[in-house]
């Protein structure tokens, strides 16, 4: 189907239930996350917000607004994005970050889509869409921090509830909702493609380093003749020198500041991908939502790689066991090991992986088809419904 086609689908469907026949006109994704002009937005859910607002751009006026500590303006394609100065951070919650001037930015807004529920800006936009009757959907990535929500639901607060994957809307008790619906996952398959670059036997991961991201059982699973490269921040000092010591007499790559250029070129390279993500760390900690869907497994999976996972979240809705990769279970870095040696020694059947793996995103997760999907869940929402 076109996408002329579909846009115009869209209007029918807004204009026979009495709405605006111009709709979507403006929508406004608000992301309550810091913003940075020499680094953008980092993070998974904030990688994720400025990716579909992108593309989103292509189809219709769109603007992404986030914080950051000035103001700044900027335009990325046809994405205009402002940056607003945050004026304060809900009890010293840098994730948490408002700024009086967010209500000025939503006032051209036809639909308000804000991107993690459980934060104030996110509770503040919602109320300014219901007080002027404008569209306001929501997609959680989990976390937040202290908000009205923690003492009220406000999940009627928003029109429609738009999940990254079946496990979020099943863990975030949204399965018999009628308001909600699963969006997905995209990527930039241009961007992230095979390239001619030669595969090496370098197991990748990519990600903050985390303990409930499950690296120490990637760690541990590797066999001394196999490398790992494992890309992406820490904020978690302690849990850095624990991999450190973990690694010592294995090939681990530490990577702490790699550009997006750097971090596509690993991808082609590797032999794998992995997320071993688990709900319970070494240090005991719990997270009862470890991966909402597993947005590394998609980018590298575009460029050619298998995926390993852990069955742990949303990622078996990516990957295919046996097909476009392995999953195995959590805290166990002997089922990982198998996996990642047999990868290692059979090369064909795992380059046939990496076409599959290919395939998959093409097929399923693209971000013009979640930008679709977010379309016809905006041209749903009835402004005057409670």
């Amino acid at each position: 189907m076109s996408s002329a086609s579909t846009q115009a689908e869209v209007q029918s469907t807004v204009a026979e239930s009495g709405r605006n026949p111009g709709f979507p006109a403006r929508v406004v994704h608000v992301v309550p996350a810091l913003f940075s002009r020499d680094g953008g937005i980092v993070g998974g859910a904030e990688r994720y917000a400025l990716e579909l607002a992108r593309h989103m751009a292509e189809r219709v006026p769109t603007t992404l607004v986030s914080f950051g500590d000035s103001e700044q303006k900027e335009r990325i394609g046809r994405l205009d994005v402002d940056v607003l100065r945050a004026s304060s951070y809900v009890r010293g919650q840098r994730s948490n970050p408002i700024s009086l001037s967010l209500v000025s930015r939503l006032r051209n807004a036809d639909v308000i889509h804000c991107h993690q529920q459980h934060v104030v800006a996110s509770s503040l936009a919602a109320m300014f869409a219901r007080l002027t009757g404008r569209r306001v959907v929501v997609t959680d990535h989990g976390g937040g921090g202290w908000d009205v929500s923690g003492y009220l639901s406000t999940d009627r607060w928003y029109h429609r509830h738009l999940h990254v994957s079946e496990f979020s809307r099943k863990s975030l008790g949204h399965a018999q909702n009628s308001r909600s619906s699963v969006i997905l996952g995209g990527v930039d398959t241009v961007k992230f493609s095979p390239g001619d670059v030669p595969r090496e036997k370098t197991v990748l991961f990519v990600g903050r380093l985390l303990p409930h991201k499950g690296v120490n059982d990637l760690v541990n699973a590797l066999p001394a003749e196999i490398p790992a490269e494992l890309i992406g921040p820490s904020d978690n000092q302690k849990f850095l020198d624990d991999l450190r010591a973990m690694s010592a007499g294995k090939q681990v790559c530490f990577r702490h500041d790699c550009g997006d250029e750097e971090v596509v070129q690993a991808y082609r390279r590797a032999l794998c991908v992995v997320l071993p993500s688990v709900y319970r760390d070494l240090y005991g900690g719990e997270t009862a939502i470890p991966e909402l869907l597993g947005q590394t497994l998609l980018e590298g999976m575009a460029c050619g790689a298998p995926a390993v996972c852990t069955n742990a979240g949303g990622m078996t809705e990516i990957v295919i066991d046996g097909v476009t990769g392995f999953v195995v279970p959590p805290n166990s870095p002997d089922a990982l090991r198998q996996r990642l040696v047999w990868l290692s020694e059979n090369p064909e059947q795992a380059r046939r992986m990496g076409r599959a793996a290919r395939n998959r995103v093409v097929e399923n997760f693209t971000w013009p088809v979640v930008v679709e999907r977010c379309l016809d869940a905006y041209a749903t929402c009835n402004p005057r419904s409670r």
